[in-house]
């Protein structure tokens, strides 16, 4: 293993002025600073994790938190790109991250207690019930946090502008002429609470009343759910002409529904999905829907948490809002 003693030696330096050089101190010129550097990388030396942690108190090491109550895990696709963007994010500012559970082997241990164990820095927490009390516990902690799509008082949040999205897609089926808008909508989180607001304002700016029965609840990523909501718009007596869906990939089991009843898309019933995966390009008819910038989500998540840790910036918690963007498809005709 390349050590100091060897960069110095390389360099004719005195060990001393080679630590100083690697960890920025300002009384080493920039041409010693650049030599250290270059020959720490060509000798391909790392610094010791446990020394660097005694010297700065910093472990370099982010925990994520993430509970998948669908049971899709990392291939829920939405999730999945906002925590390859937080990996990369970490990894490109010198961190590593560690998956945060209840347990380590056979020891059950609460979220604050794993992270402590793994000496975290600070945590990014996403889809999980924010109201845990072992999530509550790690909110109210000494350990900084970061939470994804929800807000607490003390801490700072990256939230998708759900209530955006909500409102444009609503605003784009009423302008295409529907006046019978149904919304399935997923359980009730902070995120359906924004999206239902988004729903609704929109149709009273298009001066639309909604049936109390033109409004679902299924669960997000839940095919099944979904598609026994559909059902139930299309037994309707007055069934809807248009149908808002909570994700792209729940979208599946009410086009399944609508298929099966011998019904075109959008010929018979227009349909907008939500999240814009990749799954929403290669459906027959396109889908129309709304994009969440999960890749900014991620490394905004980072960086915050980051400054947090490090010390930058105000210190203050913050919300940090992230738009979206419409993906016009072919799944929403015009209604005369």
């Amino acid at each position: 293993m390349v050590t100091i003693k060897d960069i110095s030696k390389a360099c004719g330096v005195s060990p001393a002025t080679v630590s100083k050089a690697l960890n920025g101190y300002s009384e080493i010129s920039r041409e010693t600073v650049e030599l250290v550097k270059r020959t720490a990388r060509e000798l391909n030396y790392l610094p010791n994790a446990a020394a660097r942690l005694l010297k700065t108190n910093i472990s370099h090491n982010l925990g994520v938190l993430f509970v998948d109550d669908t049971m899709s895990g990392l291939t829920h696709e939405y999730f999945s790109r906002i925590l390859n963007s937080v990996k990369e994010e970490a990894e490109a500012r010198g961190y590593d991250i560690t998956f945060i559970s209840n347990n380590i082997g056979k020891e059950k241990m609460s979220f604050l207690q794993h992270c402590r164990y793994r000496n975290c820095d600070g945590v990014v927490i996403a889809s999980v019930d924010f109201q845990n009390p072992e999530v509550l516990e790690l909110v109210k902690s000494e350990v900084p946090v970061v939470t994804i799509d929800y807000s607490f008082d003390n801490s700072s949040s990256v939230v998708s502008d759900n209530e955006e999205g909500c409102y444009y897609l609503a605003s784009y089926m009423a302008e295409q002429g529907h006046r019978k808008i149904a919304f399935i909508h997923g359980e009730g989180t902070l995120v359906t609470q924004r999206r239902l607001r988004g729903f609704y304002k929109a149709m009273k700016d298009h001066g639309i009343e909604v049936p109390p029965e033109y409004v679902k609840e299924a669960r997000y990523h839940n095919a099944d759910a979904v598609r026994r909501a559909t059902a139930e718009l299309l037994d309707l007596e007055e069934p809807p002409t248009a149908i808002l869906y909570p994700d792209d990939f729940s979208f599946i089991g009410g086009q399944t529904e609508i298929i099966e009843r011998g019904l075109g898309i959008p010929d018979d019933i227009s349909v907008c999905g939500y999240d814009g995966i990749n799954l929403s390009k290669i459906l027959n008819p396109k889908l129309t829907t709304w994009y969440q910038d999960a890749d900014r989500i991620g490394r905004e998540s980072v960086r915050k948490l980051v400054e947090s840790i490090e010390g930058e910036g105000t210190g203050a918690a913050e919300q940090i809002m992230v738009s979206g963007k419409f993906l016009a498809g072919n799944s929403v005709k015009k209604n005369n």
